[in-house]
C-alpha cells in the first residue's frame, strides 16, 4: 500500500478518471484521487495522491498551472476545441501583430464564461452532461487571472504560446476568447500541462518528471515505484520539522494538542529535525513519531498556546 503524491503524464484519449481506474487496478488501491481535471484530448501533468495523501486533495486543486497550448483561429465548435461539432468557420484576416496584440491584453485579470463541456457543476449537474443532452444553459462569468503568456510561434491560422495561469482557467475558453476579439472565432487544437506549481508547499510538479501509466505498471511489477512516489512530508520543504517525545507519542496519534514540552529537538538516525519552531499564530510544522516516523501536520493556535493538529496522516 502506497502514501504519497505522484506525479503522472495523462496521455491523449483519457480522461482523468480513466487514469484513476487504471491506477487503482494498478496498484491495488482504492483510495486514489487527481488534484485538477484535464480534457481527454489534452495531456500532461496530472497530480495524483495515494492512500493518506488523499486528505490533500482539496490543499493541491485549482493551483497556479502552466501550459502549452496551440490555438486555431477561424472556427468555433461546441467545445471549444478540435474535438467538438463545428458551429462556424471564417476567414482569418488578421496580420500576425493584431494576433499577438490581441493574446497578449488577456494578461492579467478578466471574466471568462466557463465551457458547457466542463466539469462544473450547476443545480446538482455536470455541465458536460447537460452538454451532451443538447442543454444549454446560461453560465456566469467566473474572474479568472493569466500570470504571463508567451508567444512562440504565429504561423496563421495557428498559435503557438505558453500560458502561466491561476485556478478555474479554462485554456479551451481562453482560445474561445482570443478568437472572439479578433472577429473570426477560435479554438484550442491541442493542450500540454507543463507544470503545477503548488505555492503553499513550495512544491512544482514538472512535465520531465511525469511518469506515463505504462511505465508506472512496469515500475510497479518491477518493485520501484516506491522510488517516483513523493511522500507526504517531502512535499512540503518549507515547514519545520519536529518530533515528539516518546510519552507524546500517544497524545500524536490520537490527533490531541501538543504543547512545547510534548516536542524535542533532536537528530535521529536518518532525518535531521529542526530547532522548536516560532510560535506564530497559524504558522505549521511537520511532526513524527518518537522514532522517526510523519505522522501529521500541526498548525500553532495562539489561543491556547499550544499545537493543534492541522490533518493527520495515520
Amino acid at each position: 500500500m502506497y502514501d504519497g503524491v505522484i506525479n503522472v503524464y495523462k496521455e491523449k484519449g483519457y480522461t482523468s478518471f480513466e487514469v484513476i481506474a487504471r491506477l487503482r487496478g494498478i496498484l491495488k488501491q482504492k483510495k486514489i484521487g487527481h488534484t485538477g481535471t484535464l480534457d481527454p484530448d489534452a495531456e500532461g501533468v496530472l497530480v495524483v495522491c495515494i492512500g493518506s495523501a488523499t486528505k490533500l486533495c482539496d490543499l493541491l486543486t485549482d493551483k497556479d498551472k502552466s501550459y502549452e497550448a496551440v490555438l486555431l483561429l477561424g472556427k468555433t465548435t461546441d467545445t471549444e476545441d478540435s474535438s467538438g461539432k463545428i458551429i462556424s468557420e471564417s476567414e482569418v484576416n488578421v496580420s500576425e501583430n493584431e494576433v499577438r496584440k490581441t493574446i497578449m491584453s488577456f494578461v492579467g485579470e478578466y471574466d471568462q464564461i466557463p465551457p458547457m463541456y466542463s466539469a462544473i457543476k450547476i443545480n446538482g449537474k455536470r455541465l458536460y452532461e447537460l452538454a451532451r443532452q443538447g442543454i444549454e444553459i446560461e453560465r456566469q462569468p467566473r474572474r479568472v487571472v493569466i500570470h504571463d503568456i508567451d508567444i512562440s510561434d504565429i504561423s496563421l491560422p495557428y498559435v503557438r504560446f505558453s500560458v502561466k495561469c491561476g485556478k478555474g482557467t479554462y485554456i479551451r475558453s481562453l482560445c474561445r476568447d482570443i478568437g472572439e476579439k479578433l472577429c473570426c472565432g477560435g479554438i484550442m487544437d491541442s493542450l500540454v500541462r507543463s507544470s503545477v506549481n503548488v505555492s503553499d508547499t513550495g512544491f512544482d510538479f514538472l512535465l520531465e518528471d511525469a511518469i506515463k501509466l505504462d511505465d508506472i505498471e512496469k515500475l510497479e511489477i518491477e518493485g520501484r515505484l516506491a522510488e517516483h512516489i513523493l511522500t507526504i512530508d517531502k512535499l512540503f520543504p518549507k515547514l519545520s520539522r519536529v518530533c515528539v517525545k516518546e510519552q507524546g507519542a500517544r497524545k500524536l496519534l490520537n490527533g490531541n494538542i501538543l504543547g512545547s514540552n510534548d516536542i524535542i529537538k533532536d537528530i535521529s538516525d536518518d532525518i535531521r529535525f529542526d530547532s522548536l519552531p516560532q510560535e506564530h499564530d497559524g504558522d505549521k510544522c511537520l511532526v513524527y513519531d518518537h522514532v522517526g516516523t510523519f505522522k501529521a501536520i500541526y498548525s500553532y493556535d495562539k489561543k491556547i498556546n499550544a499545537w493543534k493538529a492541522w490533518k493527520m496522516f495515520l
